[in-house]
């Protein structure tokens, strides 16, 4: 059985108007055409749906069995209809955790205002994590702290992040000008393997050092700027991750003897995802001036 919905409509029309001619008028359709929807839905149930007397269709009892069905499903189609013509979708985001924690609040909050009905489903952890619910098409999109090489993702450059080696204020490493020998003799605090942040720092900075010395690896930027605080060592996180802190004293930078240490956040999406309209209002949300 394939009954369609325009045949549902025509009938429904016929039911209220009383005539092909005139639910052909209000539908804005050929009365053959409504003639047409009507023995076509008449042949698939295998039931004639009215009684004719001259030009007039009278609904039977057959008609008057279907017709309040006939309404409730097309009434369905329209709230379907208009579900998302209204675009209330649930966007579901996943993010790496500086990003997650520090940046989408923001910009999601901004969001809301303007489109308080909409609901936001994010996922924190690291990127690797972020990047396995994009291939598995749990998320939406994806925004971690490092490039994406993985087949079927698309990557795409988003935001600029600036990294700031700090130390409690306190710290030894303060006595005298900072070296590379310095900062290779150093305890350093760092985030676990998987991170994008952490993946950023082997990369920029440790790279450059003749040895290193990992006093420990933690899941998470504020256990690590806390463990900075209380003299257990040094670290290299976003500013946006302690610039709270940078601003009270409570952590301090540590003048690097190296280029500025930057790098591309990124947006990653599976190549065979559909980026709605909804996502995309979304995503104008996320730039740089909602985050300064």
């Amino acid at each position: 059985m394939h009954i369609t919905l325009r045949q549902l409509e025509v009938f429904s029309e016929i039911v209220k108007s009383g005539s092909t001619t005139r639910a052909a008028q209000q539908l804005a359709l050929s009365q053959s055409a409504v003639s047409a929807a009507l023995a076509d839905l008449e042949h698939q149930l295998a039931v004639k749906l009215f009684d004719r007397s001259g030009k007039r269709l009278i609904v039977n009892e057959h008609g008057r069995l279907l017709y309040p069905k006939a309404v409730s499903l097309l009434e369905q189609a329209k709230e379907t209809e208009q579900l998302f013509r209204e675009d209330h979708g649930a966007i579901r985001i996943a993010a790496s955790s500086t990003i997650g924690n520090y940046l989408l609040p923001a910009m999601m909050a901004e969001y809301r205002r303007d489109f308080p009905q909409a609901p936001l489903d994010l996922t924190v952890g690291n990127s690797q994590d972020v990047i396995q619910a994009v291939s598995d098409f749990r998320v939406d999109v994806g925004l971690i702290e490092g490039p994406c090489h993985i087949t079927g993702i698309v990557s795409e450059n988003w935001l600029q992040d600036e990294l700031v080696v700090f130390a409690a204020p306190q710290s030894a490493i303060f006595r005298e000008a900072v070296t590379l020998e310095k900062l290779a003799d150093s305890p350093w605090i760092l985030r676990e393997r998987g991170s994008g942040t952490r993946e950023i720092v082997d990369y920029l900075l440790l790279s450059h050092l003749p040895r290193f010395r990992i006093a420990m690896e933690l899941g998470n930027s504020e256990a690590i700027k806390h463990a900075v605080r209380y003299g257990m060592g040094i670290s290299c996180l976003s500013r946006r991750v302690i610039a709270d802190q940078l601003e009270n004293g409570s952590l301090r930078q540590v003048p690097l003897p190296l280029p500025p240490l930057t790098r591309t956040l990124y947006r990653i999406h599976h190549q065979q995802k559909h980026l709605s309209r909804t996502l995309i209002r979304f995503l104008s949300y996320c730039h740089e001036q909602d985050i300064a």
